[in-house]
């Protein structure tokens, strides 16, 4: 396996399992963000338990964070190397209504919101929708 995944989960303190590498590889190699149900497509003969649990250890290590686009499917990218994020994702995402691709857009920040008195902010989901770069032709 590629060093660069075992340095990546030990970076994290997750112990890097053969699971564990085959998944962090294909998360690395995707463009969009990508769901529990695409993730078994792609690993038809695996467990779907393990699928699941080695998800939620890469989002509880930080390694991933859920994206919940109103798809009704969750959604998993890639965090940041420097991310010390408290997955409340401070980042702007981007969905294609025409292919379904989630993208996070990690140069845009998350504005600002002044709540009325009392009102406490404790996450903010921001999804953008509209048509993609390889949809837009």
């Amino acid at each position: 396996m590629d060093q660069e995944i075992d340095k990546k989960l030990e970076s994290r303190q997750i112990k890097p399992t053969a699971m564990r590498q085959l998944v962090l590889s294909l998360l690395t190699e995707q463009r969009a963000a990508i769901s529990l149900p695409e993730l078994e497509k792609k690993f038809e003969k695996a467990d779907k338990t393990t699928l699941y649990r080695t998800l939620k250890t890469f989002e509880e290590k930080k390694l991933i964070h859920s994206i919940d686009d109103g798809s009704g499917s969750v959604k998993y990218a890639l965090c940041l190397e420097k991310c010390e994020c408290q997955h409340d994702d401070l980042h702007v995402h981007f969905m294609c209504l025409s292919c379904k691709h989630t993208y996070c857009l990690n140069d845009m920040s998350v504005p600002s919101f002044d709540l009325p008195r009392g009102f406490q902010l404790n996450t903010v989901n921001l999804v953008v929708k509209g048509v993609c770069p390889n949809c837009n032709y």
